[in-house]
């Protein structure tokens, strides 16, 4: 390598690979171009290839006659898994189907599906050299069918039961119609099988319902003999003949016994009464005989007399004396009539027991016959059970087969699936797109172009350089790069360590040391460049803070300098924006389009949406929310709104930048709790104590970094000239 030692050790210089690569633009822009026209006249060459498509929905589907349990039971099948919408992929596939599409659509007389016979002078020299397979040794079925394949895309569509068929030819109508003709013969290969099953179902059945009729009635005559020879005779259809009779008798049984416990004590209330000496006149059984009734009516005439006699007769009197006789005498036969209705009711209870005792004998006999009846019934019981199944299966089958008879006809038996989408001639070709075709092989010209050219300049040894570990030699880099970059390094490592140790001292010791290190402070602005706008911005860009409140204690200078850092920063890429929170509003003043546009006061009010408050900068890609139409006063009475206000900034741009004038440590402290923030004292002209004064407060405070920006009158220079 030229220049370069054999046992140095060298680096790549990229910008000389860059330098040839440029030097060399008009040669690679002439091959780019060449190559870019080859590409062209190739695409228009070559045959186009139209593509097209037809697709297929996979669901069940049965005649409108059907019925809703048939349609719920095809549905409850295997027709909605995953690897029956597989198996029927490959159906779409099969060699059979193929090849009655061949035939039908008669392909095997197109040259596009046998090239073989009509091959070229290559391909005959490769098959006599043996260094290919002759293709006409294969069959030409096979030769049409191997071409149809490869011109064929059968695939299911991602989380559907879609099955689509692709088709790709040189004619366009023969791009259409081969999947319309595909989906067509799958529908009918389909249709048939179902028609087939039906038969076959048909053609089973009818012996099978043959045989179980005969099973059927072979059942139920041995039911009926055996009901006829055991005595086991239905009455109502559920109940056999000897349990119906005990049924009867028991509850004959329980009417009889009722009778007797009531006639027995009707018979006990009478007694009672007699005994007693109490009038029987409010007894049932005794008012209710007709005799004891005329008696009654007699005694009552009887006393009323008597009564009516007494006032004006003595009791001694004859007439008195009769008529108390013939009380007397209607009360004796009373007596009598209790008698008789007591004896009656007594030979009711006997006769009731009589009737008990006969239905008791009655009943076990009867009892008897059922427990026979019922070992009987268990046999019965075992042929019934044999003769409704056979009459289940017989039902089943007869149902199946009307069914299966009812779909003998092609139209009554649909295929599983349907044509959803069918394909139609396309118009543009699939293959080749010349615009496509001539960008990429341009874009892979150019690029290996300038590969080839920098590996070159690679192996030429140009774009090498050697590397010298002497201290001398790294003294000399290090001048060329500040040479280059005067201010990246120097300002970045001043801001971040931050600044200069000096300044360090400075922020760190008390006001009563500050007289002390005068001296050192004073060497400060002798290098302006390390708290120049600038460095700042390279500073900020490193940081990954998202927020940054600038403090201008010298008032509109100083916003000027932040508007300006905030410029630097959007020029180098990254998003930011900026919030006018001065009292001034000289950053609105500089950046807006519109010196009346909302801002952040209209936003605090709640008088502007947040969205109607951002504005772009007149002269930058930054953004700024402007000051704003409303009260202040007012505004920073919801100054608390401010955080959220700026979480979702932060969320949205790389970096949030508030400008607050020449506000306090306490008026920073709200906008910034709980954050990772950089706070920057923009100073155009340093003023030493006003500098110490803000570096101590806000340490006492607890921020540690405090960058300082202090550029002179540059950023008011800069400024000038951009307006």
């Amino acid at each position: 390598m030229s220049g370069v030692a054999r046992d140095q050790d060298v680096d790549i210089d990229l910008s000389q690979l860059v330098r040839a690569v440029w030097a060399r633009r008009l040669r690679i822009l002439t091959i780019t171009l060449v190559g870019a026209g080859f590409a062209f006249a190739g695409a228009k060459i070559m045959s186009p290839q139209y593509r097209s498509e037809t697709r297929i929905l996979i669901e069940p589907r049965a005649p409108a006659f059907a019925s809703t349990q048939q349609v719920n039971d095809a549905g409850a099948g295997p027709l909605m898994d995953e690897l029956n919408i597989a198996s029927q992929v490959q159906l779409l596939q099969s060699a059979d189907l193929l090849k009655k599409v061949i035939n039908d659509l008669k392909l095997y007389n197109l040259p596009e599906f046998d090239d073989a016979a009509n091959g070229s002078a290559m391909s005959s020299i490769l098959v006599k050299l043996h260094l290919k397979k002759n293709p006409m040794e294969n069959p030409p079925e096979e030769r049409v069918i191997d071409a149809f394949v490869e011109r064929l895309q059968v695939y299911q569509v991602p989380g559907s039961r879609v099955i689509g068929i692709n088709f790709t030819s040189k004619d366009p109508k023969l791009a259409a119609a081969i999947p319309n003709a595909m989906a067509n013969v799958y529908l009918s290969t389909q249709s048939g099988a179902k028609l087939d099953s039906n038969s076959e179902a048909t053609r089973w059945l009818e012996p099978e319902i043959e045989s179980l009729r005969l099973k059927v009635s072979e059942a139920e005559q041995k039911v009926a003999e055996y009901r006829t020879s055991h005595g086991l005779l239905q009455t109502n259809g559920t109940t056999t003949f000897p349990a119906q009779q005990l049924n009867d008798v028991s509850a004959e049984l329980t009417r009889v016994r009722g009778d007797k416990a009531n006639a027995e004590a009707r018979a006990q209330a009478v007694r009672n009464a007699l005994s007693s000496g109490e009038a029987s006149d409010t007894l049932p059984d005794i008012m209710a005989s007709q005799a004891m009734q005329r008696l009654k009516a007699t005694e009552s005439g009887l006393q009323s007399q008597i009564s009516d006699l007494q006032t004006s007769l003595l009791n001694s009197h004859p007439r008195l004396k009769s008529l108390r006789a013939q009380l007397a005498d209607i009360r004796g036969q009373m007596r009598q009539e209790t008698q008789k209705i007591l004896a009656s009711i007594e030979n009711e209870a006997k006769v009731a027991d009589l009737r008990a005792s006969e239905l008791e004998r009655q009943k076990d006999t009867v009892q008897a016959n059922s427990a026979r009846a019922g070992e009987d019934e268990v046999g019965l019981n075992a042929l019934e059970r044999e003769a409704t199944a056979q009459r289940q299966l017989l039902e089943t089958y007869l149902v199946r087969y009307r069914e299966a008879a009812s779909r003998a006809d092609s139209n009554s038996s649909p295929a599983d699936a349907r044509i959803v989408s069918k394909a139609i001639e396309p118009v543009d070709p699939y293959f080749p797109k010349v615009v496509p075709i001539v960008v990429v092989a341009a874009v892979a010209i150019l690029i290996l172009s300038a590969i080839v050219t920098m590996l070159a300049e690679l192996f030429s040894g140009r774009a090498l350089r050697p590397i010298d570990a002497s201290p001398e030699t790294i003294e000399t880099e290090t001048g060329a790069e500040e040479k280059i970059a005067p201010q990246a390094a120097p300002v970045a490592a001043a801001v971040r360590k931050p600044a200069r140790p000096s300044m360090l001292a400075v922020v760190a010791d008390e006001e009563d040391a500050i007289d002390e290190d005068a001296e050192t402070a004073a060497e400060v602005p002798e290098d302006d460049n390390e708290f120049s706008v600038a460095s700042v911005a390279d500073y900020l860009t490193g940081s990954r803070a998202p927020l940054a409140i600038a403090i201008s204690p010298t008032g509109d200078d100083g916003s000027a300098a932040t508007v300006l850092l905030t410029r630097i920063l959007a020029d180098a890429g990254r998003r930011v924006v900026l919030i006018d929170m001065t009292g001034a509003g000289h950053p609105t003043e500089l950046m807006a389009e519109d010196q009346a546009a909302p801002g952040v006061t209209d936003l605090l009010c709640g008088e502007a949406a947040f969205g109607d408050t951002i504005h772009n900068d007149r002269l930058s890609d930054a953004h700024l929310i402007p000051q704003g139409r409303s009260d202040v006063r007012r505004a920073m009475r919801g100054v608390d709104r401010l955080s959220l206000l700026l979480d979702a900034l932060a969320a949205a741009y790389d970096l949030v930048v508030v400008e607050c004038g020449a506000a306090d440590v306490a008026g920073v402290s709200r906008l910034t709790r709980s954050r990772d923030v950089e706070i920057i004292l923009s100073l155009p002209q340093l003023e030493e104590t006003v500098f110490v004064t803000l570096m101590t407060e806000f340490q006492a405070a607890g921020y540690e970094r405090v960058v300082l920006m202090s550029e002179g009158e540059e950023a008011g220079q800069r400024l000038g000239q951009a307006a």
